[in-house]
């Protein structure tokens, strides 16, 4: 059996085609082509890889040098957390470790939204690179985006207010704070929900666009004031210096030394009655201490009173049951209608009186 190109060979036309074997003649033009076709495009394939490279090393430069960046702000920023840390004004700002946390938490956002804006960017620089219309990918985008944002606006709202929230260090887990819509201690602070234990240990989640306003009970410091009635005829100048002693020796006790953040001072007279006046009774404590201190301020208060003689007073005296009168008339009976001898029931009990006689 001959071969193809033996009969190839024997034919009388050197140039006729055998079915299903390419000529070398085609192969020839086919590498010929296609080197033309590499030759003619090479360039642009070239300047398109280049491009896509330089696009991906800036994208890369540039998102570590934004989160490096960030990386410093936070650093600074608890650097000076600690600086103040210990001093009086410290005592008054949030303490180092909340800071840390919250900036921590800022510097994730921050760096999250940098990473997301620039990988994006690049993202769409290197499909218009390969010559892809973006119009209609950022028309459908567009669009998509408005039918999102009208059916996740609460979502939207959430998520934007706990950022702000977190921003602007309104609250953070360890405060009591009153939400509107729910009180108690903040247990997390999400960017979404805060979470509060209730005073009878029930947890409320609150999303944090229903949060109107807020307040902290947590922060700066607080305020114990107490209500101190006494008699009119009392010597307001001896009641003062007893309430004077008293908060001395409660600024020396302890634990109240560290909780009061402030000398005991009485204010003045708030109500003056016939019967009563009444003093206020405050002083500066540490945030969430208020009530504390107001209870043992009353306590002793009220053992120097009775330890001076000093009557306190307060609210409506307490009424006395006396015995309900006798009504004199009770014993008495009833007047009857037989003791008038002129009444018809007296004259109806008469005997019938004898008729005329009728012998003779």
């Amino acid at each position: 059996m001959s071969s193809p190109l033996t009969r190839l060979l024997a034919s009388e036309d050197p140039n006729a085609a055998v079915p299903g074997v390419v000529s070398l003649d085609d192969a020839a033009k086919q590498a010929t082509d296609a080197a033309g076709w590499v030759e003619q495009n090479w360039s642009t394939w070239l300047n398109t890889g280049l491009r896509i490279a330089l696009i991906l090393v800036v994208a890369l430069v540039l998102r570590m040098l934004v989160r490096r960046a960030l990386t410093k702000l936070i650093e600074r920023m608890n650097r000076s957390a600690q600086a103040v840390e210990g001093t009086a004004l410290g005592g008054l700002l949030v303490n180092a470790e909340r800071r840390r946390q919250r900036s921590e938490a800022i510097g994730s956002v921050l760096r999250s939204v940098a990473s997301f804006l620039i990988l994006g960017t690049a993202g769409l620089m290197i499909l218009g690179a390969f010559e892809i219309d973006l119009a209609p990918l950022l028309a459908s985008a567009g669009v998509a985006g408005v039918a999102i944002g009208f059916g996740a606006r609460n979502l939207v709202t959430d998520f934007l207010s706990g950022v702000f929230m977190i921003l602007e260090d309104q609250y953070g887990v360890g405060d009591s704070i009153d939400a509107g819509v729910a009180s108690g201690e903040v247990i997390e602070v999400g960017l979404r929900v805060t979470k509060l234990r209730g005073d009878d240990g029930e947890i409320w989640y609150v999303r944090n666009g229903e949060i109107k306003r807020i307040g902290n009970l947590s922060q700066g410091w607080a305020t114990a004031a107490v209500d101190v009635t006494v008699r009119p005829s009392e010597d307001l100048d001896r009641v003062g210096a007893v309430i004077a002693e008293v908060g001395e020796e409660l600024a020396k006790a302890e634990p109240w030394n560290e909780r009061l953040w402030g000398p005991v001072e009485t204010l003045g007279l708030t109500e003056v009655l016939l019967d009563s006046m009444t003093l206020r009774v405050a002083a500066k404590t540490m945030p969430g201490k208020a009530l504390g201190v107001e209870r043992e301020l009353r306590w002793r208060i009220k053992r120097a009173f009775d330890a001076a003689g000093i009557r306190i007073v307060g609210g409506l005296p307490l009424a006395v049951e006396e015995p309900a009168p006798t009504d004199p008339s009770a014993t008495v009976a009833p007047p009857s209608a037989l003791a008038s001898p002129t009444s018809p029931q007296s004259l109806a009990t008469n005997p019938i009186p004898p008729g005329p006689s009728l012998t003779k």
